[in-house]
This record gives structure tokens, sequence and C-alpha cells, in this order.
């Protein structure tokens, strides 16, 4: 019997099930606990697995069960699949209740409010699809991208370089801008800038390790002046600007668009300067799939519109 005649005709969801918790507990009996069945029932089980895999998936150590390479390979498999049966679910959830499907959608902090805003309620208005949306770095999204938690991310395609496994489609440019105190802003306003004296000075940035963290610094080295060590590192909006409006003495640079959001509130101003520099593009990322999902299709066709009409910073 053929490989894929095993994994077909005999391989069940609840072999999946097990196979992560064997991965979680690193333990049979821990595994029967939750399950709440017998140690033999759960060892029977593993049995099973392994025999439709031809050959054994976890070795004894101690540390408890360590996945062998074949195990490692039915860990990734068994995550995407269950990922996938969730999705289903809530696809059919959708329907039932009167919606066309669903979509898991992550994007980064940096990207438009009111972009997504517009574009969630356009895919329920026109489309009649139910969204779930999840905030965080890009780096962070893409490994939920692969782990197929999520089916697409509007994040910075600059991390996905020579990736083979994933795509992406370009939505518009960003500027950088710096923002601060109303305060200390219009006391900047009146210099010409000196990255050499702003480099003394307290910030707010996202971590070196993020693109727009990296072109902070290349900013301040290209300046022959040592990058700042921020007091806050964060993404967070709601974080940057109480920080700002509290005290005088703070700067952070951000995105131009997201900055012109942050001002309408008068805690923060933008500081009048231009940079030489832009940021990397904000891009729709999707994985590389034979037939595309309609409902990815019908965000990216929302997503172009919107962003033609934004006409760039």
């Amino acid at each position: 019997m053929s490989t894929l005649v095993r994994l077909t005709s005999r391989l069940k969801s609840r072999h999946l099930t097990l196979l992560l918790a064997v991965a979680r507990h690193r333990s049979l009996t821990r595994v029967a606990q939750e399950a709440g069945v017998s140690q033999p029932a759960a060892t029977k089980t593993l049995a099973e697995i392994e025999d439709i895999f031809g050959g054994p998936l976890f070795t004894r150590s101690r540390q408890g069960l360590q996945p062998t390479p074949l195990g490692q390979l039915a860990l990734v498999r068994a995550q995407h699949m269950l990922q996938d049966l969730e999705h289903w679910a809530d696809e059919i959830d959708a329907l039932r209740s009167g919606h066309a499907t669903h979509l898991n959608i992550g994007a980064v902090p940096f990207v438009s409010g009111p972009l997504l805003t517009r574009a969630i309620e356009w895919l329920g208005s026109r489309h009649r699809i139910t969204v779930t949306l999840q905030r965080a770095t890009t780096d962070h999204l893409l490994r939920a991208l692969r782990s197929h938690e999520l089916d697409c991310v509007i994040g910075r395609a600059s991390a996905i370089a020579g990736a083979r496994d994933v795509w992406h489609e370009l939505l518009y440019p960003q500027r950088p801008a710096l923002i601060a105190n109303p305060r200390l802003a219009r006391r900047l306003a009146r210099r010409r800038p000196d990255w050499r004296e702003l480099a003394g000075m307290n910030w707010i940035l996202p971590s070196p390790a993020t693109p727009i963290g990296t072109m902070v610094t290349e900013l301040f080295v290209r300046a022959q002046a040592q990058p700042p060590v921020p007091i806050v590192e964060t993404y967070s909006l709601e974080v940057i600007e109480g920080l700002l409006a509290g005290h005088d003495d703070l700067l952070s640079i951000v995105p131009r668009d997201i900055a012109l959001e942050l001002c309408k509130s008068q805690r923060v101003a933008l500081v009048p300067w231009q940079f030489d520099w832009a940021l990397p593009p904000i891009s729709l990322i999707r994985r590389v799939r034979e037939v595309p999902l309609q409902a990815e299709e019908r965000f990216a066709e929302i997503l172009r519109e919107l962003c033609a009409a934004m006409g760039g910073d």
C-alpha cells in the first residue's frame, strides 16, 4: 500500500489532534489525561499513526518524547490541516448565518486604521464576507500565514525577499514623519534638522529588527550620529500617542499617513521636516495557491480600489 493511500484511507483528524498534544506535553500520560482516555489507548493511537506514516514519529529522552525528522514533518502538516479545518468550520458558520464566507487577515500596526475599517466594511456590504483581524509585526504575521492561521497579510514585502511559498502585491508607498508633543514640535519647527542633536534626545521607536527600526538606525548612521537607544520600543499607536502627549521631551518616527491620523487628536503634532528616504511600501502578502481563495480575491480588489483613491501620501 502506497503512502498516499495509507494517508487518505486511514489518517483521521483525531490522529492529528493527538500528534499535536504529544508535541505540547512530551508525555503520553499527560496526553491521555487531557483527552480523558487511558494511557494504553493513547499509546495504541500513536502506534496506529506511526504505522500510517511508516516509521517512528517520536523518540524518548530525558526531556520526554521528542519528534523525529518524520515526526517534525507530520507535526507541521497536522498543524496546517487542523488550521484549514478550523477555517472551513468558520466558513460553514458564516454561510449558515447568511454570510458568504470568512477571511482571516493580518495587518501590521502601521497600516491605516481607516483603510482597514473601510475595506472590512466593504467586504461585508458587497460580498457578505466576515473577517477576523489580527494586528502584529510582519515577522509574526508571516509565521501565522505560513502556519495557515491567516489567509493573507498586509505588511512590508521586504521581509519575504526570495521566498517561494508566498507572493505579494504592492498597495501603496509610505514616507516617514517626525512627531512629538505639540510644544516640542513647535520648538523643532524653528530649527533646521540636526540629527546629531536629535540622537541625544528621548525616543519612542520600533525594534531595530523591524523594517522601520532598521531604516531609522541607518538615518542616524548616514548623518554620522550615534543611533539613539529608545526609552520605549513599541509599535502601539495608543502608547506612542499617550507618551508623546504627556512628555515634551519625546520624539517618534512613524509613517506620514499614520502621523496625520495621530495628529487629529491635537495631542501630538507633526514636525514639518522633509526626509529624503522612504519606508518599504505596504503590500498584500498571500500564500502561493493553485486556486486562489475567492474571498482573498475580493479583498485584493477592494484594497486596490481604496489605495488608488489614496493616491499615495
